[in-house]
């Protein structure tokens, strides 16, 4: 039985967004199986990705917001990353030896959550308007390809 289940009522209809934070939540549920195997290594292997991959999922919907005009994009940003530091406290702790992994695997659920569910659907329609305009835009495989590139190695 996985930690966190996805819901119906965490999708914010913007697919790109919603596959990384269903990513998200995977890795959340890789921690939790990580640290029932009783594996350091592997809970540390999966905090470092997680992290990571958080990061570039934030850089990736800043830029799709703050493309979009997104009014609240400022205070958007601050509350990633103030999340950030938060997330890196937790890293330098199990860097250190401490047991983290009930506490941020907590943390990380209920913020992710209640963060889908009310600052990012307050940014949805400002997206959506925007993507339809760039649909437009073909070049180079378009914005959400050339975006996705810059910010995800390896992506399409």
């Amino acid at each position: 039985m996985a930690y966190l289940d996805w819901s119906d009522d965490l999708d914010t209809g913007i697919t790109v967004i919603d596959d990384q934070h269903k990513r998200i939540v995977a890795m959340i549920n890789q921690l939790d199986a990580a640290q029932r195997a009783a594996s350091k290594v592997q809970a540390g292997e999966v905090i470092d990705e997680l992290i990571d991959y958080t990061v570039s999922h934030f850089a990736f919907e800043e830029a799709m917001i703050e493309e979009a005009g997104y009014i609240f994009t400022k205070a958007h940003k601050r509350v990633h990353a103030l999340f950030i530091k938060r997330v890196e406290d937790y890293r330098e702790r199990f860097n250190r030896g401490e047991d983290i992994a009930d506490e941020l695997k907590g943390m990380l659920g209920r913020w992710l959550f209640s963060h889908i569910r009310s600052d990012d659907r307050n940014y949805v329609e400002a997206v959506n308007q925007n993507l339809r305009r760039l649909s437009a835009d073909v070049s180079e495989g378009g914005w959400l390809r050339r975006a996705g590139r810059r910010f995800f190695r390896g992506a399409a």
